[in-house]
């Protein structure tokens, strides 16, 4: 039986890695039952913190802010996730604008006594949306069901109580449906991720995502389902956008204590492997021999971000572990750090050694972390590109939510 050895990447801690290793056995068990997954998790021996209690962090000054001026394109559906990353109500808020705009300024048109007021009916719906029906038969997308189940009510309710506020008493306007659907999945999931995020992002497949926008935007209405954006969300995004990240600057240096603490396990893991990444790479070396011991065929290393750094730098030292017959790297920059001279066993310009494994680097384009290899290592490396239909971040910690990932690696990896 083929033994896979899951090595995570940078800031995973415990509960991160137990979902991300429930995925991984879950994605590759519907492909290939002859699979074994092993566990090689890093993170809480040699992973980073702050031993100092934050000691270092200068505190804000109140004369601090800065601005900005970055602007993404309202054409991009991800430009609108990126803005629900920031703030899930934003679009609906600019919905609202857009519609007392194009009324000519003016206050609420009342409705006469007694007449229904249609707002009053999304909100009542988007109280009661449901994910029941949604489902995949056991894959990734019933697990980002689990996920938002719980909060899809709070959530719900939010959304429901903008909708009163902004729009209650004026008139109907095209394209709420797909705005309110969006409003209460950015909103769920930030939920899901807790009120202090995660230890790292909930990780979607962009199909999953949109199938439970559509999900809920068919329950609103369905209405707006052919576009992006209809009628008067038509340029919502890029106001928003232009509105939200301007001051964005200025929130984090007011935030940098908090920022700081909670970039500490996916920056300083990266700092503290530059220069204490024997300890990682002994972790690996340690869940190989065991693969091999208790195994009896294969050993493949699949391996993320920070994760295939460590697996390239071990399996180009002058003994490594024996067994292993194919690397997978996912969304890594192993490739990145030979170019920039920056590896710990493999200096730039030397080739990888005759007896390195088969190696797979597989990329998402919208990964900003993620790196080819085909040009870096010519006819030692291959490159497969998935698309998880996600911004970054997420993209960068979404390829094992993706189910494409597992079809393309079941034909590639030995039986």
């Amino acid at each position: 039986m083929t033994s896979v050895v899951f090595v995570h990447g940078t800031g995973v801690r415990a509960k991160s890695y137990e979902k991300s290793l429930a995925r991984v056995v879950s994605g590759l068990g519907r492909v290939r039952a002859d699979i074994r997954v092993v566990r090689c998790f890093w993170g809480e021996e040699h992973g980073a913190s702050l031993g100092l209690d934050g000691a270092s962090i200068p505190a804000r000054s109140k004369n601090r802010g800065a601005g900005g001026d970055e602007v993404l394109d309202e054409d991009d559906p991800l430009a609108v996730w990126a803005l629900l990353e920031v703030d899930p109500l934003a679009e609906l808020r600019e919905f609202a604008e857009a519609a007392k705009a194009r009324r000519g300024g003016g206050g609420r048109a009342g409705f006469a006594p007694g007449r229904p007021d249609p707002w009053q009916a999304v909100a009542d719906t988007a109280r009661g949306l449901s994910l029941e029906a949604v489902t995949d038969g056991g894959g990734s997308l019933d697990e980002l069901v689990a996920d938002l189940a719980p909060h899809l009510g709070p959530a719900g309710g939010r959304v429901a109580r903008e909708i009163s506020r902004t729009l209650g008493g004026t008139p109907p306007a095209d394209g709420i449906e797909a705005i309110a659907a969006r409003a209460v999945y950015a909103l769920a999931v930030q939920r899901a991720e807790g009120p202090h995020g995660d230890e790292e992002p909930l990780a979607v497949d962009g199909a999953d995502r949109d199938t439970v926008v559509g999900a809920l935007t068919d329950q609103l209405g369905g209405a707006g389902r052919g576009g992006f954006m209809a009628g008067a969300a038509k340029g919502v995004a890029v106001r928003a956008l232009n509105s939200y990240l301007s001051p964005l600057s200025s929130l984090a240096h007011t935030f940098r204590g908090g920022i700081t603490e909670g970039a500490v396990p996916a920056s300083g893991d990266i700092l503290r492997y530059q220069v204490r990444g024997a300890g990682v790479r002994a972790a690996i070396r340690a869940a190989v021999r065991d693969a091999v011991a208790s195994g009896d065929g294969p050993v493949v290393l699949l391996a993320h971000s920070l994760g295939g750094i460590a697996c390239v730098d071990l399996l180009a030292e002058p003994d490594p572990p024996a067994g292993v017959e194919l690397l997978v790297t996912v969304g890594s920059q192993a490739p990145f750090l030979y170019e920039l001279d920056a590896l710990t066993a493999l200096r730039r310009g030397e080739p990888l050694p005759g007896a390195f494994p088969r190696w797979i680097n597989v990329h998402d384009e919208q990964d900003l972390l993620g790196f080819v290899g085909e040009k870096v290592f010519p006819g030692r490396i291959t490159d497969l590109r998935v698309n998880t239909r996600q911004p970054f971040p997420r993209a960068h910690t979404s390829y094992f939510a993706h189910r494409r990932l597992y079809e393309l690696l079941a034909p590639e990896l030995p039986a």
